[in-house]
């Protein structure tokens, strides 16, 4: 039984004369494509080229244009005024590791990480969502005020609008871009200038994303398009291809960047042998020829019976010094017949192999894979429809060059696989690489397992996904080598620091996007008033809101906030100094800054007087806290030391 076509009818057409204009508008989009727009409109201007091309003035140059870019970028640097706050419940092992998981809108997020980890990062991996017509986007309407974000339902203060693009809407592209856009551009603020970014895509946007791209690292720094076969199980459909890949665009920062040389296996050493027992051990074949015309390059070589062998039609490879010193040296031997010369390859000298552009799923993992990693952490469950393979991240740190204390970022986190890739790479060679993972606390669908076993956001499955690796890790180091964690012969000091070695570096904090702390100008006049009492109400309304900060405000999350907004990382240490009896004053350092602050409600005049003569430190206060005088006096001895919140 044949299967009927779907269709959506207009119920005025059964009422109408046919439609002439729309068959010939159909007739014309059949013979000529190029003449419409990605949304099918047709484009007048295009038209009328073929029509009468003198009747089209325009400059013509090669560039990539979409609708909103110039938004998009504006957007991009354009400062936020939110801020993170520490989630010490949700955190594991916090004090051992300088890893972080931030929940929250990743382009706001990554504005405030551009100070204070601003050309710290070297590797970035991100798995976008991709742009299939009808996937969402991320929506750039986040601002602390607005609704979509903060005031949605349970998942209210974590929930977040998002878009949805459908095939009708002529702007799914463009919308698409736009996300990636401002992202892209941020992000690169943070890699180092040894650093790369890769960036997994399917089809429907490898191509916009490589001339974006382009844009935002620069034609010359781009390494590779990667061809990642995802899956092995052909696909049961007949009438379309049974799609097996995605991409992985591969950016450096700059020319400092240095691609790292795979480990070599016996699959790749197998065509190496040692026939004519060289004493440099075993060898294979290689090219001799140029791969460019040089015509100093063009010359004959003799056999030592004095045949003559010709050179390729680019010439050889090297000089004919060169060639004579790796024939003395036996590195160039002559075939039996003198017919060709054979270039020697030892295998003494590859310590490594190049990165190749397809990756296997044999090599590097599949979706199923992925799926299976899942499986093993979550009690047989898939919490998340579509992960990367662990494999597939610890191919892109190895050839990243990604080593001990290095940052490795994601801020399309998903369920945390690149957390994972990290943490493990780590107990192999025992260094102490770190991560930043971003996830936007995006709902999960109300039917899907995930939120019956209780994972209401993705966010939660990017955490709890990272605690269980954890978890399993230290179980793991339990069960090798018990006597580490608790060894009954030794004392609990001992103790206490075999099991602090075996945990360093274990774990993670968990950082929230919030509103500001800090009071904000949303006053409006009233244009019934004058100015005299517009003016007034101006200076009642932050007086109300300065009370506010002073009476409610959270202490810690009020520290973060200050710190991160003066470009201190989110591993900042407080230390109390003692030597003040008239204030609360504490050390922060981040290993890199430091800073004294100080978040009393009142300056005493001792603080004060110290400081006119102490300005070796800086010191932040609360502008609340101070008088003009000890304001001017503070200023003007300790000058950009010194700043007011």
């Amino acid at each position: 039984m044949s299967k009927e076509k779907e269709t959506t009818e207009n119920p005025m057409e059964k009422v109408q004369s046919h439609d002439w204009n729309k068959e010939r508008l159909e007739q014309l989009k059949q013979l000529m494509p190029d003449l419409f727009t990605n949304d099918g409109k047709l484009n007048i201007n295009e038209l009328k080229k073929v029509v009468d091309p003198k009747s089209v003035n325009e400059t013509e140059r090669y560039e990539f244009r979409w609708f909103g870019k110039s938004n998009a970028k504006r957007e991009a640097f354009t400062p936020t005024d939110a801020t993170l706050a520490y989630d010490e419940t949700r955190s594991v092992n916090p004090t051992e590791s300088e890893n972080l998981i931030i929940e929250g809108e990743n382009l706001a997020v990554l504005k405030l990480l551009s100070n204070s980890y601003r050309e710290q990062v070297k590797c970035i991996y991100i798995d976008p969502p991709y742009n299939t017509g009808n996937d969402f986007v991320y929506s750039d309407k986040f601002n602390q005020d607005k609704k979509e974000y903060w005031e949605n339902s349970e998942i209210t203060e974590n929930g977040f609008k998002i878009d949805t693009n459908t095939e009708t809407d002529g702007r799914f592209h463009s919308n698409w871009l736009n996300m990636m856009y401002s992202r892209l551009l941020i992000a690169r603020q943070l890699l180092k200038e040894d650093g790369v970014i890769f960036i997994s895509i399917d089809d429907n946007e490898v191509h916009h994303l490589r001339k974006l791209c382009d844009e935002v690292f620069g034609e010359d720094n781009f390494l590779v398009n990667v061809v990642w076969q995802h899956s092995v199980q052909p696909k049961g459909y007949t009438d379309k291809f049974s799609i097996h890949h995605n991409h992985i665009l591969a950016y450096r920062k700059s020319e400092n960047f240095e691609l790292s040389e795979l480990k070599r296996t016996d699959e790749h050493n197998k065509n190496y042998s040692n026939p004519d027992n060289d004493p440099n051990g075993e060898w294979r074949s290689g090219d001799v020829r140029n791969s460019l015309y040089r015509p100093n390059l063009i010359y004959d070589i003799k056999t030592p019976s004095g045949k003559i062998i010709k050179p390729p039609s680019k010439g050889w490879r090297w000089s004919k010094e060169t060639v004579q010193e790796k024939i003395k040296s036996k590195e160039i031997i002559f075939s039996e017949d003198e017919e060709r010369i054979i270039r020697k390859i030892y295998l003494s000298n590859q310590t490594g192999r190049a990165p190749e552009s397809l990756w296997f799923a044999k090599e590097v993992g599949s979706t199923r894979d992925a799926s299976n990693d899942l499986k093993e952490l979550f009690d047989n469950e898939v919490p998340f429809d579509t992960p990367k393979p662990i494999e597939l991240i610890d191919r892109i740190l190895q050839i990243s060059g990604v080593k001990d204390s290095d940052i490795i970022l994601d801020f399309f986190a998903g369920s945390g696989t690149t957390g994972q890739a990290v943490e493990e790479i780590n107990q192999k060679d025992g260094e102490n690489r770190k991560y930043i993972l971003v996830q936007l606390p995006e709902q999960t669908d109300k039917e899907s397992e995930a939120y019956k076993a209780g994972y209401k956001k993705i966010s939660d499955i990017t955490i709890e996904r990272n605690k269980r690796v954890i978890e399993k890790i230290i179980k793991e180091k339990k069960e090798a080598q018990p006597d580490l964690f608790s060894n009954a012969s030794a004392s609990s000091a001992q103790e206490k620091e075999n099991e602090d070695e075996q945990l360093k570096g274990l774990g993670f904090k968990v950082f929230k996007l919030k509103k500001s702390n800090f009071p904000r100008v949303e006053y409006a006049p009233d244009p019934e008033k004058s100015e005299d009492e517009n003016i007034e109400l101006l200076k009642k309304y932050i007086r109300d809101k300065e009370a506010q900060l002073v009476t409610a405000f959270n202490r810690d999350e009020l520290i973060t906030e200050i710190l991160i907004k003066n470009g201190f990382k989110l591993n900042y240490t407080l230390t109390k100094q003692e030597a003040f009896k008239k204030n609360e004053i504490l050390l922060a350092t981040d290993g890199d800054k430091e800073t004294l602050i100080c978040l009393d409600v009142t300056i005493a005049d001792e603080t004060v007087e110290h400081f006119k003569t102490h300005t070796d430190q800086k010191l932040i206060v609360l502008e609340r806290a101070l008088d003009t005088t000890k304001k001017w006096n503070l200023k003007h001895a300790m000058g950009d030391k010194f700043n007011a919140f």
